[in-house]
């Protein structure tokens, strides 16, 4: 029996292939106790936590570009988009969490455990990639929102994000309900100044009511189709599958399959209630959009700063705009803090390698500052948002990497036990995941393939390429 093959005592399965080694998270592994007790409210706070983590990557400074132009291009069309968005979010996550409760292996580890050495290094890459593109977002958020609030010059906010690095270091070593409760914090921070935008706005009720059910123009409408694949591609984040597989087992839980089966409940509900605030302040980006710049005749504003000068002269209130901008700084920060578990949940995971924390980070942020520095450096400030799509685009390409795999470890009995994926859920899981790689190929290749290219494709097809 090689290594490969070798059973650790206390598997909680037998359908891996499981390795000698830590956990996932070992510093943070099982270390927040849940009570006990048939207290619901006491259990819920419990496992409150990792869905608020999670939640931070689906209302990032790569989501706002999107939002912001699905609002001033076309109203409250696009808010069903976001809606069906964050359906799929709360679906794939329950999963994540599901695999890494039942199974003790955070997907990254579950790839290893299943596939060949070089199908888990072809992942791997593809992974860090992801997460490199999703901190170069982040990077560029925090600067643009570092511009706009104290007007630092663009390059020097890139190099200022590289310090989130002792934030991460402080609070890890001070415990992981504290990392917890300053990203909760902050997306309360993010949830207050969009409630204040809206208020100050004053959109239509009917045009909102409206906007959340599917119109068939969507479809129709080349340009409108275009921007909601955009949202959609902007909404799963590949690395918070990996991620949420792994800080779920943060939680102190028992190994048999009621503990388990509860773990799984109140981990659902964190998440699913998280991912509805997450869900808020996408749709508050759209109808913030839709109300001040759709109905005045702005149009055309696609980007963040566009949108940070014009909400103040639009609205007649000073402090719109700042506070526009203390929402993007909040988004940015918070996105930046998930990202390093993440790094070290696939490194670790994939290949079994660890880094001191510092390190990992400092790896993580050279990545995305350096094209970002590069870009502003050469080609002005004003091509941030092509950064932002960018690295958007970049996400799209890696997600379906992600979101296969943890479908069929979910779907697979002999791994999940009794806690697989019941039919309905495989039927729907399997057609979100054929939907996300499907949309998300036809993102990428719009962008890839030649304009030329292009002209042919959707001239045979009797349209016109999208803008």
């Amino acid at each position: 029996m090689t290594e490969r093959d070798t059973i650790l005592p206390g598997a909680p399965l037998v359908g891996w292939r499981r390795e000698a080694g830590t956990p996932s998270l070992p510093e943070v592994n099982r270390s927040v106790a849940v009570p006990t007790g048939n207290s619901f409210w006491k259990k819920l706070g419990a496992f409150t936590g990792p869905g608020y983590v999670i939640a931070v990557g689906y209302m990032d400074p790569g989501n706002w570009a999107t939002d912001l132009a699905g609002g001033a291009q076309f109203g409250y069309t696009l808010l069903s988009i976001i809606l069906l968005s964050s359906l799929m979010a709360i679906l794939l996550q329950h999963l994540s969490l599901k695999l890494g409760i039942a199974t003790g292996r955070d997907l990254a580890q579950a790839c290893r455990d299943h596939y060949s050495a070089p199908v888990t290094m072809f992942l791997w890459i593809l992974c860090e990639l992801a997460i490199a593109a999703c901190d170069l977002a982040e990077v560029v958020g925090m600067a643009i929102g570092l511009q706009l609030l104290f007007h630092i010059p663009l390059i020097v906010g890139c190099i200022i994000a590289c310090l989130d690095v002792l934030v991460i270091l402080y609070l890890q070593n001070k415990g992981f309900r504290y990392l917890e409760a300053l990203i909760m914090a902050l997306m309360v921070t993010i949830v207050s100044c969009f409630v204040i935008e809206i208020a100050l706005s004053q959109p239509s009720v009917h045009g909102i009511l409206q906007g959340f059910l599917p119109q068939p123009q969507i479809l129709h409408n080349t340009a409108m189709l275009y921007v909601s694949i955009g949202i959609l591609g902007a909404t799963v984040m590949p690395h918070n599958l990996y991620l949420h597989s792994s800080i779920v087992q943060t939680r102190r839980i028992g190994p048999d399959a009621a503990s388990k089966r509860e773990a799984i409940r109140f981990a659902t509900m964190d998440s699913t209630l998280a991912l509805v605030g997450a869900t808020f302040v996408n749709a508050a980006i759209l109808i913030m959009a839709a109300a001040v710049f759709h109905n005045s005749g702005h149009a055309d504003v696609a980007d963040i700063q566009g949108a940070y000068k014009l909400l103040s002269p639009l609205l007649g209130v000073g402090f719109a705009s700042t506070l526009f901008a203390i929402g993007l700084l909040a988004s940015g920060q918070n996105s930046t803090l998930t990202g390093t578990l993440a790094g070290q949940i696939v490194m670790e995971g994939f290949l079994r390698i660890k880094l001191r924390p510092w390190l990992r980070r400092l790896v993580t942020r050279a990545i995305a500052i350096v094209p970002a520095v590069v870009v502003i450096g050469f080609y002005g400030e004003d091509k941030t948002n092509d950064l932002l799509v960018a690295s958007q685009v970049a996400l799209s390409m890696q997600l379906g990497f992600a979101v296969w795999p943890l479908m069929r470890f979910t779907s697979d009995r002999r791994k999940m036990g009794e806690f697989v994926n019941p039919v309905w859920i495989q039927i729907v899981g399997w057609t979100v995941t054929a939907m996300i790689i499907v949309l998300n190929a036809k993102l990428v290749l719009d962008y890839v393939l030649p304009q030329a290219w292009l002209a042919g494709i959707y001239g045979s097809l009797g349209m016109a390429v999208p803008g």
